[in-house]
């Protein structure tokens, strides 16, 4: 039985998360909705895709809803056709992980990911749930059936960027061998960008965010370099998130993105209260330079879907990971990569400048370091006296100079510890101590 992490439920595709678990969440997710309701179904390119996709979809037109089934669709197109349509779906996509992992994201009918008491809900139910019961009979079990919405997707995205602002930008793109490919391709061109070189263009099912993507930015780096590209875009295995590399080979994190779009929107009065929501993992010197220049930080925990949470809860229009989950919340419901890419290329348009230039006047960023430790249970882990003595100490011995985040992940059997500090040295000087302690509590 798996439960939900930071982003639904995760895990080695036909091992943790099976044809049979899946069917189950199907089944137990129509109890949480209208029996006889459509339900719209995605995908990334894992070879596993399809078949937890089907299972999936039998799970939920047993229970008595129907199901359309997108295709190989990225996370942001998905969540906005529930969105405009007010249909519930899910996205079946592991993300980042590699091939071997999937999972199981669900959307209600607004477009927004499940809340913490759904989640719990569905995981109450799963348990109650057997093999044999909870169907539908006849007339009352649901179709399955399959439409491209894909186009619908890239109109409306090329209705909120200025298409005129955007022609003839020379753009590298990277698509993870994800689900933004052809999809991404096709945006490009309708808001008249010349792409003049590809990366992770070739899915197999088995390629997915291997040695490329946002997670992997290198090779768009040499790519920019190499094609005299003004902007290099990277998505992950869905497209939700974004990473950019500028016209001299600089990798342009979330943290990044959020600088430029935050001055940006408050430069034309369109950041609402003057305010940006940001995760635990944002750097400490994005958020004093936003507040030097009057915007306010929501710190939120990770995750979009709680990023949107903390939007929603205090009226702001922008929020966002390190990772390059960018939300604006006035035209999408979560993380939308290819979104981002297109206000990122209008920025770039409206500005008349290149994205070099743009960062030279963002902000100083503190030195951080990231270890993820390899672990069976991260949250038992962290809960140990020994593990939060020694977190607690050195949080004292940094006071002012820094700041420590340790987590167990969401999405992985991992603890992420993080340090921020003054100096590249003493922040990993606190990290090792923490990682030492951590390693050495994990095998007791």
């Amino acid at each position: 039985m798996i439960s939900f992490g930071t982003d639904g439920i995760r895990g080695v595709a036909n091992l943790e998360l099976t044809p049979e678990l899946a069917l189950s969440l199907g089944l137990a997710y129509m109890r949480l909705l209208d029996k006889g309701c459509t339900l719209y179904i995605a995908r990334d390119t894992r070879v596993s895709g399809a078949m937890l996709s089907s299972a999936l979809a039998a799970g939920i037109s047993s229970g008595g809803g129907n199901v359309v089934d997108l295709g190989v669709m990225p996370t942001g197109a998905l969540a906005h056709l529930c969105a405009r349509n007010g249909v519930p779906g899910a996205v079946i996509s592991a993300s980042h992980n590699p091939y071997q992992d999937n999972g199981i994201k669900l959307f209600g009918a607004g477009g927004r990911k499940l809340t913490d008491l759904e989640e719990e809900d569905l995981e109450r139910i799963l348990l109650e749930l057997s093999s044999s019961g909870n169907r539908e009979r006849g007339g009352k079990i649901g179709e399955i059936s399959g439409e491209d919405l894909s186009e619908s997707y890239v109109s409306y995205v090329t209705t909120v960027a200025d298409a005129s602002l955007t022609k003839g930008i020379k753009v590298a793109v990277d698509f993870a061998n994800g689900a933004s490919y052809p999809l991404a391709k096709s945006l490009l061109e309708s808001l008249g960008c010349n792409v003049v070189a590809t990366l992770g263009d070739a899915p197999d099912g088995y390629n997915i965010n291997k040695e490329v993507g946002s997670t992997n930015p290198k090779p768009l780096v040499d790519a920019v370099c190499a094609s005299g590209a003004d902007v290099g875009l990277a998505f992950d295995g869905d497209a939700d998130r974004l990473i950019a590399v500028s016209n001299l080979g600089e990798i342009v994190d979330g943290d990044d993105l959020l600088a430029l779009f935050a001055m940006d929107l408050l430069e034309r009065s369109l950041l609402a209260r003057n305010s940006v929501a940001l995760t635990v993992m944002s750097n400490m010197g994005l958020e004093l330079f936003l507040k030097a220049r009057g915007i306010a930080c929501v710190r939120t925990s990770v995750g979009d879907r709680y990023v949107l949470e903390a939007m929603e809860r205090d009226g702001l229009s922008l929020g966002g990971e390190q990772s390059g989950h960018i939300i604006f919340a006035d035209h999408a419901t979560t993380g939308d990569g290819l979104l981002s890419a297109a206000l990122l290329l209008e920025l770039l348009g409206r500005k008349g400048a290149p994205l070099s230039e743009l960062l030279k006047g963002s902000f100083q960023r503190y030195p951080q370091v990231l270890i993820n430790v390899a672990v069976r249970d991260g949250k038992e882990l962290l809960e140990t006296k020994v593990v939060k003595d020694v977190v607690s100490s050195l949080s004292d011995y940094l006071g002012e100079r820094g700041r420590i985040l340790v987590r167990a992940s969401g999405t992985e059997p991992l603890v992420r510890v993080m340090v921020e500090a003054l100096t590249d040295e003493l922040a990993r000087e606190v990290a090792f101590r923490i990682e030492e302690t951590v390693r050495a509590s994990a095998k007791e």
